[in-house]
């Protein structure tokens, strides 16, 4: 199950099982106890991988098993490696799916000449940090114009079941991999293998994957397996940072799944659970894992992280937690789904901390303003258009509503990871290209077409095309754009 490394790490120490409940084995050395984090080897030809998490006494340490515990006994022989888990790294890696152990899973053969590198790994110091802040585009319009992202910056992706964070992420991978020369790290923290084999074999055909590696812990292995894997794909990131000089994507698809298994670890350890069950030490497991993830002088790590929101409830600790870290938030809305309107992101609670003037410049600065405070209007202008009618609105009122819902179908985009379900061909919209078309539509320029002439287009040119604006077959049956979440859901 181990690198070979590991495996013939001279064994300082050995011990027994002394009790083994579910995950938690608790091990007995006469001779010294291993040091905290270090790994140990138990069962038939050393298959069961325990990490040490306590030392109870002065002959007894308490681990969590890293794969399943079926056949592990009281009494059983167990070695100590002498070492914590370790990750590889090196250009061999790229284009490759591992575990959490560093072992291929793509069927091919393991990689040649690489290092191995301990997951347990402290933060870039202060002084070696960036302060430099960058946007980082993604050619998706309804992010780049009022949620742009940073370079070297965490974002979030909020949302429930369901409404298409796998599918944004997915999208992302091929848009930045497409035009950044950098290379991209999917994390898979509690997967399901349905959705890591449909995500490797589609970033396969999309011709994507000779710039990315793929990291899973899936759903089915223990937690401590799924509490570890984040720290395994981050040293891989670090390595292509630190030594490579290059840009890292790094997609991480669950960080709530991250925090779950931290808490099914507390559980198992013994520790009093936290406020609605969590650990109390979720703060600090989560912090050790973000604070590696920086913009550094030697390149950059940017990360975009899913993030499960129990029962949409932002204020549960786990969101709120997550919220702290990030320097973009973009919160996903099950109502605008429901609409049709893909990407499904709720433009006034999405939020970053690039949109200010010095950093993304006055004119998108205010643009991006403009935009909120129109949908604002229209929001609060819903319940007496959904009551009275568009008619009893005064003629301005009117105009603030027509504008507002041609920027939402503006905002909409097809995206090449769904094209295979909507058979509408993906687009990727630059910046520029996004604010124009918002701009031109905010001076009222297309309040003679009809809304549909610009649902799911990429530039704003493409609603001219028609010589008469007819709507796409995706404005017209929006249900039909539903089944890309389903076929991804987070």
């Amino acid at each position: 199950m181990l690198n070979p490394d590991i495996a013939k790490a001279a064994a300082t120490r050995r011990g027994k099982v002394v009790s083994v409940r579910g995950s938690v084995v608790d091990v007995e050395f006469s001779d010294g106890l291993p040091a905290i984090y270090s790994l140990l080897h138990a069962g038939d030809s050393n298959q069961i991988v325990i990490e040490v998490m306590s030392q109870l006494d002065a002959q007894r340490v308490r681990g969590i098993a890293l794969t399943p515990t079926q056949g592990l006994a009281r009494g059983m022989p167990v070695e100590d490696t002498g070492g914590p888990l370790q990750a590889p790294v090196g250009k061999q890696i790229i284009s490759r799916m591992f575990d959490v152990f560093g072992n291929a899973i793509d069927h091919q053969p393991a990689p040649m000449d690489v290092q191995w590198r301990s997951v347990h790994r402290a933060p870039p110091p202060l002084s070696d940090r960036s302060t430099k802040s960058e946007i980082f585009e993604t050619g998706i319009k309804a992010i780049d114009v009022l949620v742009p992202l940073e370079r070297g910056g965490k974002a979030g992706l909020f949302g429930g079941a369901g409404v298409g964070k796998t599918v944004l992420l997915t999208e992302m991978i091929h848009n930045m991999v497409g035009h950044q020369q950098g290379v991209s790290i999917f994390c898979g923290i509690g997967e399901r293998c349905r959705e890591g084999e449909e995500l490797y074999r589609d970033m396969k055909a999309a011709g994507v994957l000779p710039n990315m590696v793929m990291v899973f812990g899936q759903m089915n292995e223990p937690p401590g397996s799924r509490f570890r894997v984040g720290a395994t794909a981050l040293t891989m990131a670090e390595y292509f940072r630190d030594d490579e000089h290059r840009d890292v994507l790094l997609l991480i698809d669950n960080i709530f799944r991250f925090i779950q298994a931290g808490m099914e670890v507390s559980g198992l350890m013994g520790q009093m659970p936290s406020r609605l069950g969590y650990q109390p030490t979720m703060s600090t497991e989560l912090s050790g894992l973000e604070e590696r993830i920086a913009n550094t002088k030697a390149g950059a790590i940017t990360s975009i992280q899913a993030v499960y929101v129990p029962a949409d409830d932002l204020t549960d600790p786990a969101a709120a937690h997550v919220f702290s870290h990030l320097s973009a938030s973009i919160v996903l809305s099950r109502k605008r789904a429901s609409e049709g309107l893909y990407p499904a992101i709720d433009l006034l609670q999405s939020n970053s901390k690039m949109a200010t003037p010095g950093i993304v410049g006055e004119r998108h600065y205010k643009l991006a303003q403009e935009i909120r405070r129109t949908l604002a209007q229209y929001d609060d202008l819903k319940d007496v258009v959904a009551m009275l009618g568009l008619e009893q609105l005064s003629p301005e009122d009117r105009s603030v509503v027509a504008r507002a819902r041609r920027l939402e179908r503006f905002l909409t985009q097809p995206f090449f990871a769904t094209e295979q379900f909507s058979g509408v061909k993906g687009k990727l919209v630059s910046l520029q290209d996004s604010l124009d078309g918002c701009e031109r539509i905010l001076r009222d320029e297309y309040k003679d077409y009809p809304e549909s002439a610009l649902y799911m287009i990429g530039a704003i040119d493409e609603a001219m095309k028609p010589a008469t604006p007819t709507p796409p077959a995706a404005a017209t049956t929006p249900p039909a754009k539903t089944e890309p979440v389903s076929a991804h859901e987070t």
